[in-house]
């Protein structure tokens, strides 16, 4: 049976009573189902004939940008084509916010849906508003089914959800992307900000064969079971977004529930920019709905194993088109994936430019300490470095009881091999250790301001 052929384990939803089988969708959920076929077809295309087609799109996405959006037109002059992307400008998330009127489109089509108002958690201190369609959410809906058909989902189990901005309690569907279209289990969800202990509690009477939540909360549940002895059988798949990946939690999901780790990433500006390989660790870009940039300091294109900053054009939202938007994160360009699909990879996410070391000559680096070794030195619950300055870190420390002098010593020589020569370590302790207001928890902090454009170091 070809790649394309393979059956969907899924149950649909029928729009009409007396038409059970074949199911017949809702007007929505059809448009859903033809853009997830095309995506189980696209994805085999090869890289140099996803390039061809992104650029047809973005030929028409550009040419609508300079027509009717204020910013845009005053910024470029006349409309450029898809081999002149890379000649523009960057858009900035300051300017985003300082021009959220100029950057709206004046003639949105109306083919396209209304229009809804979306605005980013903030994590970043520097929250920002977007325009989207509804044509928007029907590839957010297509590409979601798409990573539940990478990875072969259960659909009818139940799924269980530990977010920010949450309402706790029960849903009878997985969500908007399902809903009125495929058959699920039940949806548990948990407001984040409580205690990991209660949380555990909590997710091992869900039954859930699916967990949906933040990586660093991921880790510290499956710690917090492995501590206790706490299984949860029937946990298929650990679901993950919001955050830089630490690839410890992978291997803390594994050994606490025999569960594998997924992760994804997206943003609120765009939506989904690349779903984890069904096959592989690493992420394939989304490119029939976004295309991506990874730049080095130079603002020219990274190599594979290269890690430089992403710059994002959003392909299918004509209410405020962002065209190459930087967003704020690094990631490292990967080599094309083994397993046939032409999508581009990011070999890794490293996370937005506040999580990482900058040294003064303007080098950045990714810190990674590794909790589980953490915890071996110390008995510490909760950690946060911080950079205050070019030379000295803050090791914020929330610990079972006071630590001896030996293991800071300990302590400190782990963390200092791991860092730049010459940096300065510091504790501070404290009985907890919050999450940002978006839910999301940042284990490196920098408080330094960029000095210059950066070279990307890796460790």
């Amino acid at each position: 049976m070809s790649r394309a052929a393979r059956p969907l384990p899924w149950r649909f939803v029928s729009a009409l009573s007396h038409d059970l089988w074949p199911a017949v969708p809702n007007p929505d959920g059809a448009f859903v189902l033809a853009l997830l076929f095309q995506l189980e077809r696209t994805q085999w295309l090869p890289p140099e004939r996803l390039r061809e087609l992104q650029s047809q799109q973005l030929d028409v996405l550009l040419r609508h940008a300079c027509e009717t959006v204020p910013f845009y037109r005053a910024r470029w002059g006349r409309a450029p084509d898809a081999a002149r992307l890379t000649e523009l400008p960057v858009l900035t998330r300051r300017e985003l916010q300082e021009n959220f009127d100029a950057l709206r489109s004046s003639a949105v089509p109306p083919q396209h849906g209304g229009t809804a108002e979306s605005r980013t958690s903030g994590s970043t201190g520097a929250p920002v508003r977007v325009l989207k369609t509804a044509l928007e959410g029907l590839f957010w809906r297509a590409i979601t089914l798409r990573d539940h058909r990478w990875h072969q989902r259960d659909l009818g189990a139940t799924l269980a959800v530990i977010r920010r901005g949450v309402t706790p309690g029960e849903s009878p569907s997985w969500g908007a992307a399902t809903e009125g279209l495929v058959e699920t289990g039940k949806c548990v969800l948990q407001e984040v900000n409580l205690d990991v202990e209660t949380l555990l509690d909590w997710l091992s009477r869900t039954g859930a064969g699916y967990l949906l939540t933040y990586p660093s909360l991921a880790a510290e549940l499956a710690r917090a079971a492995l501590a206790r002895g706490v299984r949860i059988p029937g946990l298929r798949e650990v679901r993950t977004l919001g955050e830089a990946l630490d690839p410890e939690a992978r291997a803390l999901c594994r050994e606490a529930w025999g569960a594998p780790l997924t992760d994804m990433y997206t943003a609120e500006e765009v939506g989904y920019i690349a779903l984890q390989c069904p096959e592989h660790e690493h992420y394939h870009v989304q490119c029939e709905s976004v295309l991506v940039e990874v730049l080095d300091e130079r603002g020219k294109p990274c190599a594979p194993g290269e890690t430089g900053r992403l710059v994002l054009t959003s392909l299918h939202n004509f209410a405020l088109p962002l065209v190459r938007y930087e967003i704020g994160d690094y990631a490292e360009v990967g080599e094309p994936c083994p397993c046939g699909r032409g999508l581009p990879v990011l070999r890794r996410v490293a996370g937005r430019v506040r999580n990482t070391l900058v040294t003064a000559d303007g080098r950045r680096y990714w810190p990674h300490f590794g909790s589980r070794r953490l915890h071996e030195i110390a008995p510490i619950r909760q950690h946060q470095f911080v950079q205050k300055d070019f030379e000295s870190i803050e090791a914020r420390l929330a610990t079972d009881r006071a630590l001896t002098r030996e293991e800071e010593e300990a302590l400190r020589r782990y963390v200092l091999e791991r860092l730049p020569p010459d940096m300065r370590l510091t504790f501070s302790y404290r009985d907890e250790i919050a999450r940002a207001a978006s839910g999301k928890f940042e284990d490196f902090v920098s408080e330094v301001a960029e000095p210059r454009p950066v070279r990307p170091a890796l460790q």
